[in-house]
């Protein structure tokens, strides 16, 4: 009999982010509108409530903060975000100095200087206003508690807080200064430069930059003119990235459950030595074993040689796998772009699989034994109770991970360029214009663009594109598999 479950004190009401969003800058109305002359002095001077509450070394402190800030607006940002629309007028040249009689280097502009410098003073901005937004707030807290009669923390009690009550605000401060300085600016430099002219022709700081808004883009989704290479190499590019994830996710996915069902089924013997054969793989860097697996699979590697002495060549050849004028099977060059698609997505299987099995025997090993036993005492089939019960409950626990997998298999570098890269010559001179490869993903064309053209303006458009499609397939399909704790089917 299936047990209620019930609730104490109702169902919590889902706050989304417009709302908390709202209501936070309506609590800040509020702390202005109803604030006293200290809460109102606040809008000036910072510290000024905390001077009212006797709170004297938090007030100097933030006041201090105000003062640099204020410093720094006027000396560094503001000077920053004049030249920001037109990321910089004075090119670098060589000018003559009466002085000393010589040439010497002019006071020049570097846009890229400009750029980043000007999107740390925005990001610097934001970060300040909502500070500023939250001590309104604390002050007009401390006005309602002086109200009330309630004990006011001092300085030292504030410090307290940090190791008690907010020491979870200890903790995360260098985690956040580091995903903004390491995650959030760079991002915004990247969707930036995607909006300029930046590649090999214009390189500051012996070039200016300049915005040239949507035409990156525009290249990019058009087929004609100037754009025909981009826009013909992004469409196999993108169509090959999505088949390329779905494959490779689901490949080692369902390879990975088939091989822990297996090993650990009643009528393997030495289960736990076949398990630990696959678990060498893992043992290996990954990257090493692409380099050897592309040493293998090249033209003159051991694998053509022993197909070359085993007639496994000519029998390819045969049946019109490999072209007649062919001495070897084209595993990972340009000779095929079929073999290549295929020895890839074959080899990610190799280094896939023992992971994915790995994780499915965890998760077997915490199947509901109840629902089998009973599925077996009802009669039901080894492939029913498979189907019906073990799966649904791996997709379950699996669920986001399997999300995580395919989104990594679109930005999966390592695979791609490690087994393709100074091999796999592409005989697409589209693609080659566009230093894409037939093989290459979305991640692997943005390094291209980079390391190789020096095209950031282009590989920033790219690197966009990426990030809106792993995001929106995330956010699609969390929302889709967590739908309702479907967990609860699984529990006692």
């Amino acid at each position: 009999m299936k047990k209620k479950k019930y609730r104490l004190y109702g169902k919590k009401k889902k706050v989304t982010f417009a709302q908390s969003l709202a209501k936070y800058f309506k609590d800040f109305g509020t702390a202005v509108s109803k604030g006293d002359k200290a809460v109102k002095l606040s809008l000036v001077l910072m510290g000024a409530g905390f001077f009212a509450r006797k709170q004297l070394m938090k007030g100097i402190i933030i006041s201090a903060v105000q003062l640099m800030y204020i410093l720094l607006l006027i000396f560094w940002a503001i000077p920053n975000l004049a030249d920001f629309g037109t990321l910089g007028t004075v090119e670098l040249q060589m000018v003559f100095d009466p002085a000393t009689g010589k040439n010497i280097v002019n006071d020049y502009d570097n846009s890229f200087m400009i750029l980043i410098s000007s999107i740390t003073a925005i990001l610097t901005l934001v970060v300040f206003i909502l500070w500023y937004i939250h001590n309104i707030k604390e002050v007009y807290k401390l006005q309602l508690r002086a109200e009330q009669g309630k004990y006011i923390n001092n300085f030292f009690d504030e410090l307290q807080t940090y190791k008690g009550a907010n020491f979870h605000r200890t903790l995360l401060t260098l985690p956040t200064l580091g995903i903004i300085l390491m995650n959030i600016l760079p991002l915004f430099v990247l969707v930036a430069v995607a909006f300029t002219n930046y590649d090999k022709d214009h390189m500051p700081p012996n070039a200016l930059l300049s915005w040239v808004g949507f035409e990156n883009f525009k290249t990019l989704f058009s087929s004609g003119g100037m754009s025909l290479t981009f826009g013909y190499a992004f469409g196999k590019i993108v169509s090959w990235t999505f088949v390329w994830a779905v494959v490779a996710t689901f490949t080692c996915f369902i390879g990975g459950i088939a091989l822990a069902v297996l090993i650990n089924s009643q009528g393997v013997v030495l289960p736990k030595m076949w398990r630990t054969f696959f678990m060498v793989t893992i043992a290996v860097p990954q990257f090493v074993t692409l380099l050897l697996m592309r040493n293998f699979f090249r033209d003159d590697g051991i694998v053509n040689t022993l197909a070359s002495n085993s007639g496994l060549l000519d029998f390819f050849k045969n049946i019109g796998l490999v072209k007649p004028n062919m001495s070897y099977i084209p595993f990972l060059s340009g000779g095929s772009v079929g073999w290549a698609k295929f020895m890839l997505i074959l080899i990610n299987i190799w280094v896939g699989v023992p992971y994915q099995m790995l994780i499915a025997t965890g998760v077997l090993m915490n199947a509901p034994q109840d629902q089998i036993e009973s599925a077996r005492i009802d009669g039901a089939s080894k492939w029913q109770i498979f189907w019906k019960i073990i799966v649904p409950y791996i997709l379950v626990v699996q669920g986001p991970a399997l999300i995580t997998d395919f989104v990594r298999n679109i930005n999966n570098f390592n695979v791609i360029y490690l087994l393709t890269q100074d091999l796999y010559i592409t005989s697409d001179m589209k693609m080659a214009n566009s230093s894409a490869k037939e093989v290459d993903l979305l991640v692997t064309w943005l390094f291209r663009l980079t390391n190789e053209d020096y095209n950031y303006k282009m590989a920033s458009v790219v690197g966009i594109i990426v990030f809106i499609i792993c995001i929106a397939f995330t956010l699609v399909s969390y929302s889709r598999l967590m739908k309702g704790n479907k967990e609860e089917d699984y529990q006692l």
